[in-house]
């Protein structure tokens, strides 16, 4: 094994107790540990398998919490259905283990998480399996979209993002990840784009596309370049290689992108010890961990499932060598923006274990196994910060259920060709000393194993965490967040102060007049009307950033004009005027 089993990985003679209780339903668990043992638990016994311990119903009242947080730790488990964490928890921990951070919030429901039909016959419709993109912009926005949108509604309207509204409200902001940092889940709170794969400036002329997806002309911000605008106080996770892409347009045209970040203040670090070196970040100087070209490496590895593979001997999973002993883990990544975010304000931060879903596509349980370790270990950094401080909210989840079943390989007669499972599968020997075989059914050798359809699991801790039992929606979520926090979500309201201003107020013939747009913080898009002498007229659309924009225009004719500014969301209207004198 990659690691020792230690006393949160064994079978416990009285089992590390979770409550349960049906509400609506649903279960609401309450973690208490009790009876590690070293021994592990003879499960022949009566109760020796229970998980409950009397009765919980004081227990369960007492995590019932009320007012309201003043940070929120949302956690995702990219691909992580309650099947990816039996699979997990079976060879880690044991059948009759617990995982102490994943198992260990209190309040416990689930949630829906189906996309809707872009166009054709079923326009605006359930789209049953949701990708990772129409998924996070519903909790990251309140509002469903098409797979492949980062918050943008089925209209191509940009929604506000939670992270942005935190940050209209003074509060920090992080986003973390394994992934890069331009996929589709730590986006969903930094970048508004048609197309989930815009990656970077201009890859629709001749660059390559990743995702397949091509909806990125050189007049759109790509996901990097808005990451950098949307400026959230802390930002980590992979990617590098996007960033010496250059800019086509707005004000750092013709610069790379890692030039654009040093020119916007952002402290850029890319292993351990340079994170570890970050005492502050701010609006001033954020920070940008740039931990791997790509995808970050993941933790363990081990037989990716094959026809037939149920018939192999029980294989243990192993540490990944291509993991660089420089890299940050999740936990770690965790901890620091934590320590960084914490502030008498508050703070919202999301923190994604992104390869669960990655080697679940690839039918890879070891790669999958071990990055929902990974994030186990992250969850226990935030609730243990939770518990000390008493005012924050973790929240955990999916952003869809994936493939990975575990099946009995005792059914499978290889005399009767219909008892053979049809997909992809291998054997691993568990924590219990029993071997577990796993199945893939959705694609064949090579292929990309499917999401699915399912409900999701959904826990909190915390004040205002009662709100996720019983049977939601992705969508209830950003709602949950967003009242928990008390963020204020009325954009016209946001936008109340928005201002258009004209430097110099008198241009000679032959400058340029500056456009400032300021206050439009409920807007990500706001249109400016300019009219003047001799019929003169020019519209600008212009994309705002936290609310501000600005724009040139050369001045050739003689006279007044006039300048009507108006926010795309809210119809909020400011305008001005200047004047081109000789």
């Amino acid at each position: 094994m990659p690691r020792s089993f230690g006393a949160s990985q064994r079978a416990r003679t009285l089992s590390l107790v979770t409550a349960t209780l049906v509400a609506g339903g649903v279960l609401v668990t309450a973690g208490l540990a009790s009876g590690d043992s070293d021994t592990p638990a003879d499960l022949t016994l009566k109760g020796a398998a229970r998980r409950l311990d009397g009765d919980q119903t004081a227990s369960v009242r007492s995590e019932v919490r009320s007012g309201h947080p003043q940070n929120v730790i949302l956690l995702i488990g990219d691909g992580m259905g309650d099947s990816e964490i039996t699979v997990a928890r079976n060879y880690a921990e044991g059948a009759a283990g617990h995982f102490d951070g994943i198992d260990e919030l209190p309040m416990t429901g689930s949630y829906t998480t189906y996309a809707l039909h872009k166009s054709g016959p079923y326009q605006g419709k359930p789209d049953y399996v949701t990708d990772s993109a129409a998924s996070g912009t519903g909790w990251s926005t309140g509002t469903k979209t098409y797979n492949g949108a980062i918050s943008e509604n089925l209209s191509g309207v940009p929604q506000q993002t939670l992270l942005e509204l935190a940050k209209v409200n003074g509060l920090k902001t992080g986003d973390v990840t394994t992934a890069e940092i331009q996929d589709a889940t730590p986006a969903v709170q930094t970048a508004h784009v048609a197309d989930r794969g815009c990656y970077q400036p201009g890859l629709n002329n001749g660059g390559t596309v990743t995702k397949g997806m091509n909806n990125c002309p050189n007049d759109t911000y790509s996901i990097t370049e808005q990451q950098l605008q949307v400026r959230p106080d802390v930002l980590m996770g992979g990617g590098a290689k996007w960033f010496g892409a250059s800019a086509t347009t707005g004000e750092y045209a013709g610069q790379t992108l890692t030039a654009q970040a040093a020119a916007r203040g952002f402290t850029t670090v890319t292993d351990q010890a340079g994170l570890d070196a970050v005492t502050e970040a701010d609006q001033e100087h954020p920070l940008l961990g740039l931990f791997a070209p790509g995808n970050m490496p993941v933790r363990w590895t081990g037989p990716i499932a094959k026809h037939g593979g149920y018939a192999d001997p029980p294989a243990t999973c192993t540490d990944n060598p291509n993991r660089p002993a420089a890299q940050p883990s999740l936990a770690h990544m965790t901890q620091k923006a934590i320590d960084l975010l914490e502030n008498p304000n508050g703070f919202f931060l999301q923190v994604e274990g992104a390869s669960i879903d990655k080697q679940d596509h690839a039918a890879d349980p070891c790669g999958q196994i071990g990055e929902t370790v990974d994030l186990d270990e992250a969850v226990q950094v935030a609730l243990d910060f939770a518990k000390q401080d008493g005012n924050t909210l973790v929240l955990l989840t999916a952003d869809h259920g994936h493939s990975s079943q575990i099946i009995n390989p005792e059914d499978i007669n290889p005399a009767s060709p219909a008892t053979v499972p049809p997909g992809l599968t291998t054997t691993l020997m568990t924590a219990d000393g029993a071997p577990m075989t796993i199945s893939y059914g959705t694609a064949d050798t090579g292929g990309s194993q499917q999401h699915t359809g399912t409900q999701v699991r959904l826990a909190g801790y915390g004040p205002y965490a009662a709100n996720v039992v019983g049977l939601t929606d992705q969508t209830d979520l950003y709602f949950t967040m967003r009242d928990g926090l008390g963020l204020v979500d009325d954009p016209a309201d946001a936008s109340s102060d928005g201002a258009v201003t004209a430097t110099p107020a008198k241009v000679r013939k032959g400058k340029k007049v500056t456009l400032n747009l300021t206050g439009f913080e409920g807007d990500r898009r706001a249109s400016v009307k300019v009219t003047g002498p001799n019929g003169y007229s020019k519209t600008l659309d212009l994309q705002l950033t936290v609310g501000s924009a600005s724009a040139q225009l050369p001045m050739k004719t003689l006279g007044k004009y006039k300048v009507k500014t108006t926010g795309a969301q809210t119809g909020v209207a400011a305008s001005t005027s200047y004047t081109v004198v000789g």
